[in-house]
Parts: structure tokens; sequence; C-alpha cells
């Protein structure tokens, strides 16, 4: 087939679809002329080389740098050979940089040789998308590993998120990536699911406010975001990867959709990624309801639509709801999937046999090419000067893991550790002459690869090339703390592994510990992908202990007589009574990226001010215990009725200091304030300890009664405030009524008139400010217009620096 020439025609004149003079529709609607069927179909397609790759075999050196240009290896998953694929063109190309352990430059130029090919063998010679996976940074070989998404919920910081997400962007776009397939938005039902590392946190309003942020930095940065997964996915049975959701729409709407609604109408998100999940019997992927009504329809959604990986013939593979692959592409294709991942299956051409057959409309077709050529005519690719060798300019000369990133990268491992509790040997202050012996013991003392989330390319990709390390710097957290603690002597054993049974270490650890002055033993998880790892995709919990024999560990330490200090180093939070009940201090480090380890000494030792609070609660015991504080009445203790007390061992939004922080003297500007009104909450925070510190203060209402249950407290404002030692500063929520709006009995979002409890503090279970707002005149139904946000403002005393959320 002869390709499009993409230069302008000789009289002059641009075709119409090249025209960057022109509105962007008009743009599309005369490419969407020009097409055939055919042509239209292959831009709902995708399609991925570097997959194939993990069917070969793999040299354990360094020589297997040299894969690019990768080769056509076909699984067996009936995708076809790349030139077929792209005969008509493509939509999508998959994880160029991703896949395999490539240079950005070997990246770039693959990128540019399916481009070209993409280019060349099709009529019209438009372009592919490329997207990559960025959860923990851009996935690829020597890009700087950030901290997991559950961190940057620790950090209460939506701003630092911000500036990490547009780093991240800056970098993918050097390479010729416009799109990435994150954030994860999923709240957190269950900490037993094995991606809670992905997620921001428990809380529908903290995961709003990081994902906005996130999703402005990488938009900023001129790459796609794509919101996912959508929707439910984190409240699956049993906590099951894929499992069903026993969800009606009520909790849905509630708990689930807000962060999506709230990155979309203001992060300016233009894709969504659907869930592997059925909610309440109906796929994700089929469901016309949430994928048209309430995405397009509620909130006037305009972007696209792309399958979770091979989601479209899970419909039939997996649900069961079509016969075959090529029915199940006709199901999600008229539910509102407009793109389909990583390859094409249910998506291909039969799809022109249905239209042509009178089986599906052929607006179907147009309405999911439109979506997609809208954002390649916005990405620039149909303009007559972009080629692919400019889309990667910037690879020659990319650093992708810059000490700009870096620095990033630590900012936030240290904002996001948590300190549990300081117990009576934290901070440990270098010097100190009782702690001349330190022994640091665990199975994630001196393994880096713990400080990173099943999609960092350390534990994503790289276990299949053991010969390149970790393509990037990581200390250990032992290393750390050696350098850390110079005047100290350092000594390590392992104790166990992560996973298994094996015990034979125990003798030796216990020895190492019995002969030192202190013990920091260093326990959690290892993240891997579908069994391979105790945390990330496919990798959920039986239940709530520490994995393997880490638990008996901490008992056999303990046991020594000398003191303890407990680090978690993990994806989801664990039940941490037993520990707590042996530690000297405890302290939790959520998958903190590839300057973890500095991090985690820097506030053992006392260096760095711990800040970090918790976006999960840390259960007391193994099971029984809900998966959120967000519990109606019935959800909290029964006193009694049951014989299981779920409370928590420590609460959402707890993190202890090395200084002290007091909130007080509350002021509520109104008693009573009308349905659409508005009111402001303010307090006094003062740090009256002895070194300066954040301390994030945290606005929690509680509808006192309403027509259906409402949860004993939510979470409705944060402000992370900057305080030195005896300075304060008062802190104002400016609260919407819309900031109590609900899903009603006809689900319908609500404004109920009545008692509105305002309580504020330090976390969930520390609110020593409380009062009641009535809320006044008719019940209002709010949309997608209402209040989504409450503005906090911060006003400086006693020339204090005060920052805000």
């Amino acid at each position: 087939m002869t390709a499009v020439d993409r230069t302008p025609a000789v009289d002059g004149v641009l075709r119409p679809w090249q025209d960057p003079t022109l509105p962007v529709a008009d743009r599309v609607d005369a490419l969407l002329e020009e097409m055939t069927l055919e042509e239209k179909v292959g831009q709902l397609g995708s399609r991925w080389i570097g997959n194939d790759m993990q069917h070969e075999p793999v040299a354990d050196d360094a020589e297997t740098l040299n894969v690019a240009p990768m080769q056509d290896v076909f699984a067996a998953s009936g995708t076809v050979p790349f030139d077929e694929a792209i005969r008509h063109g493509l939509g999508h190309i998959t994880r160029v940089h991703g896949s395999a352990p490539v240079t950005a430059q070997e990246g770039a130029a693959e990128v540019v040789r399916l481009q070209r090919a993409v280019i060349e063998r099709s009529r019209l010679g438009i372009p592919a998308i490329v997207h990559e996976e960025c959860l923990t940074g851009f996935t690829t070989y020597g890009a700087t590993v950030y901290p997991a998404a559950i961190a940057w919920g620790a950090t209460f910081d939506p701003g630092l998120v911000e500036r990490m997400a547009t780093a991240i962007g800056r970098d993918m776009a050097a390479v010729g990536v416009h799109q990435g397939l994150s954030p994860v938005l999923d709240v957190v039902r269950d900490y037993r699911w094995g991606r809670v590392e992905e997620t921001m946190g428990e809380d529908p309003y903290l995961v709003s406010m990081l994902a906005a942020a996130y999703v402005r930095g990488l938009e900023n940065a001129g790459i796609i975001a794509t919101l996912k997964h959508f929707a439910g996915y984190s409240a699956s049975r049993a906590a099951r990867n894929h499992g069903p959701v026993p969800m009606g729409r009520r909790e849905l709407m509630d708990m689930i959709l807000p962060p999506f609604e709230t990155a979309i109408a203001l992060g300016g998100a233009r894709s969504v990624m659907n869930s592997y999940s059925d909610v309440d019997g109906v796929p994700a992927g089929a469901d016309p309801w949430l994928l048209t009504e309430v995405l397009r329809e509620g909130w006037g959604f305009t972007g696209t639509v792309v399958s979770d990986y091979w989601s479209v013939p899970f419909l039939a593979t997996m649900h069961k709801i079509a016969a075959d692959t090529e029915e199940a592409g006709v199901r999600a294709l008229a539910a509102g999937i407009d793109v389909e991942l990583p390859d094409t299956l249910g998506f291909g051409q039969h799809l022109v046999e249905r239209v042509r057959g009178g089986e599906i409309p052929e607006s179907l077709i147009d309405r999911a090419a439109r979506r997609l050529l809208t954002q390649k005519v916005q990405l620039g690719l149909l303009d007559p000067d972009w080629t692919p060798e400019k889309s990667v300019a910037g690879a020659a000369v990319v650093d992708l893991d810059s000490p700009g990133n870096q620095e990033l990268a630590r900012e936030l491992a240290e904002r996001s550790i948590v300190l549990l509790d300081a117990g009576d040997v934290l901070p440990l202050r270098p010097g100190r002459s009782e702690l001349r012996k330190i022994a640091v013991v665990g199975p994630c003392a001196d393994d880096p690869r713990t400080f990173m989330g099943c999609y960092a390319f350390p534990n994503h990709v790289l276990p299949r090339y053991p010969g390149l390390g970790l393509g990037v710097e990581a200390p250990s957290l032992l290393a750390a703390l050696r350098a850390e603690l110079p005047d100290a002597e350092v000594v390590h054993e392992r104790g166990c592994d992560v996973q298994g049974g094996d015990r034979s270490g125990f003798a030796a650890a216990a020895a190492a510990a019995r002969e030192a002055d202190l013990c920091v033993v260093v326990v959690g998880d290892l993240a891997g992908l579908f069994g391979h790892g105790t945390s990330g995709e496919g990798c959920d919990a039986d239940d709530l202990r520490l994995p393997g024999v880490q638990e008996d560990l901490l008992a056999e330490l303990a046991a020594t007589g000398t003191p303890v200090v407990v680090v978690v180093v993990s994806g989801r939070p664990y039940a941490l009574g037993t520990a707590h009940e042996l530690a000297a201090g405890l302290v939790q480090a959520f998958m903190p990226g590839e300057q973890g380890g500095a991090a985690i000494a820097g506030v053992l030792s006392g260096r760095i001010q711990p800040s970090g609070k918790l976006p999960v609660q840390i259960p007391r015991g193994h099971g029984g215990q809900p998966g959120t504080y967000l519990q109606p009445p019935l959800g909290a203790n029964s006193q009694g009725i049951s014989n299981l007390d779920p409370t928590p061992l420590f609460a959402f939004g707890h993190g202890a200091s090395y200084t002290t922080f007091e909130v007080g003297d509350l002021e509520i500007s109104d008693a009573e304030v009308p349905t659409d009104g508005e009111f402001t909450v303010s307090v006094q925070v003062r740090n009256t300890g002895e070194r300066a510190g954040d301390e994030v203060v945290q606005l929690y209402l509680h509808d006192v009664v309403a027509q259906v249950t409402r949860p004993v407290r939510q979470l409705t404002g944060f402000a992370r405030v900057r305080l030195e030692p005896g300075a304060g500063a008062r802190v104002s929520f400016h609260v919407h009524a819309d900031r109590t709006a609900f899903t009603g009995r006809d689900l319908r979002r609500i404004v109920e008139p009545g008692d509105v409890e305002v309580l504020v503090g330090r976390s969930a279970a520390d609110l020593p400010c409380r009062g009641v707002v009535r809320l006044t005149g008719a019940t209002r139904v709010v949309g997608h217009d209402r209040r989504l946000v409450t503005p906090v403002s911060v006003e400086e005393q006693e020339g204090i620096d005060a920052g805000q959320s």
C-alpha cells in the first residue's frame, strides 16, 4: 500500500486535518470524512511488541541491553503481525520503553522505527499514540523510582505530588511518549488487596486532592493522564485480585467515584481506564451506565476510555457475558470503551463486517474514532511538521534519574515516613554513648527492592534480567544507617526471608541483637506480580500478619532483652498489635522509593523531623478489621454486641513527631447556614515543642441524622503547616454546604438540612475541637457542578513559615 504524503499539497494547501489553524473539531471531521470504515476501526486498536520479549530466553549479563530494535515475536494470544496490525492505521503503541531494559536512546530509536512503519505502511499515515506505565515514576530502565502511591498519600502534600508528576511527564515526553497509565484512584476498602500499594489511601477526599495534583502535573508536561481503575476494583470480595465487587450504587457513588470526578474536573484528565471487576454482576468494561451515563453525560468527560490490558477479551474468557472475543469487543464498544489495550483482539476488523451487516451502527465506530483522533490532533501528531524523529528529540540528552528527580524522590520519601510511636529510644541521635553497637536485622534491611512498588522497573521487569541490578542508585537501609551513624558499629543479620517458613537465620539474628546496645529490625514486603511477591498486583493476603515468619522473628529478638526498634517497609498496613507491644520504637515506611534508605535512616537518627500521616489505618489484630475508617455507626465498636472490636491500633491520619503540637481555639463563623451556603471553621495550631516541624491539621464532618447511614466521621479538609518552636498559625477551612452532599435513598446526590458535627484535630482519633453547624432550608439536589474542594487559608503568626495543602 502506498503511504500518504504528509507534506503540503503541490498547490501549497494543507489537507484540512493537517492545518493547525483550523479548530480541532473541524480537523477531526475532515479526517473522519476521508477515512474508510477499515481505517476508522484501525484507530481503535493497539500493538504491544515488547511484551513478546518475555517469552524469549534472557542472558544473565549486561549484553541484554542491546535488544533494540525489539523483535516482532508473537505470543499465542491471537495477535497479528505488526505489519498486518498497522495496515489500516493504529491507535496506540504499547510500552516500547517499559517492556525490556533499553536505554532512553534505544527506546527512542524503537519509537521512531515503529512510528515510521505506522506512517509509511498505512494510507493516511496517522501516527500512533505511545503509552507507558508511570505508577512510581516512568517505568523504564534507569528512570527514577519514586515512592509508591500509598506513600504519596502519607505526605498529605498535593503540591509535592504535582511537582513529581511534572518531572515524570517531562521525562516521558522527551523520549516520544504521549500517554501515561496513571494515577490509580482506587480507594482502599480491604487492606488484604495486593494493589493497596498503588493507591493513595482509604479516604476519597485525600485521594481526590492528590489525584488532581498528579494529573495536573502530568498534563502540564504534555502527557495524557489515565485514571484507573474505573471503577470499584479495590472493593473485591475477600480482597482477591479481579474478584467480584458486592457493592451497591450508593457506596460506589459516595466512596469510589469522587476521586475520578475530581481528577477530571480539577485535574483535566484526558483518559480513563476501565476496571477488570464486575460490580453487582455488571463488568465495568461493558457497563454503559458507568462509562457513558456517569462519565460522559453526568461529568461531561470528552476524552478517551481505554481498556485495561486484555479486559475486552476477559468479558468472554473470565466474566462469561460474551460468547467470544469478537462479541466482547462489540459489548465493550457499545458501553463506551474507545481504544483496546494492549493489543487488538476484540476491536479488530470483524467490526467492519458487523457494521456492513447491520449488526452495529457505524456511529459507534465514529464515536470512538473521533475521541481518539481528537487527542492525536491535540498532541500535534497530525501537524505537517511533526515527525517521529522530532518527537524523541530530547532522548539524546535526557537524564532519567537526574539530580532534580533524585531531590524530588528524597523529599517525597522523607515526608512520607510515618513515626507511629517514638517509644523510649527514638530518635537515636548520632553520638549517643549508650549506642555503640547496633544490630540491623530483618529481610528488608539490606534489600532496596523492598522500597519499590510492583510497577517500579526493578521489580516489574528486571527480575528477568538479574545481571543488570536495579538500574538506579538505591542504598539499602543498612548502608544508609552506616552512613547516618558513623560512630556506631553496625552489624547485620538477615534473620529470615520476606516469604517462607525458614527460621534457620533466627539464632544468628538473636545473637547479634543480644550483643548489641540496640536492634533495628526491618520487616515488611517485597513487591512483585501475580504471586511473585507479598504486595502488588495479584499478590493478595490471607490475613494481615506480617508475611512469612517475620512476626516470629520479632518475638525472638524482643526476647533477647535488647531494645528493638521495628521499621515496617510495606505496601499495605499490617496488624502491628504484637509488634507494638514488643517494640521500643515503631516506624512505618510505605515503599519509599530509591531514596528511601536515607529517609528512614534520617528519621531514626532524628536528622529528619518525621511528618508523614497514615493514609490508612494500622490494624491491631490480624483479622476482623474493617478496611477503612469510613464506617457507619454499626461499623464502629458495638460495645459488646459483637465480641470483635474494630478500633485500629493507629488511626487514619495519625503520625507522631519529635516535637509536640496542640490544636485548639475552634471558631465557626455561623451556627446556621442554608443548604446552599458556606461557613468557615478555624483553629489555632501551635508547636509546643523544641524543634521545628510540620503538622497536618485535619477537618472531619459528621452528618448527625440523615436519610441513609453516614460515616461516623469523614475527612473534609486538611492543611500541612510548618511551624518553628513556640510558633502558631490560624488555619481556616472554608466549607461549602456542598461538601456535606451524599447519595440519598433515590440515588440522587443531595445536601440535606440538619445538624453537621464539625471535628478538627491531628487524626481521625485525635479531634479535640468539636462544634455543630445547622444546615437550614430545603433539600438540594446537586450535580457535577457542586463544590468538590474545601479551600484552606493559613494566617502566619509570630514570624513562622507556614505552608498549606
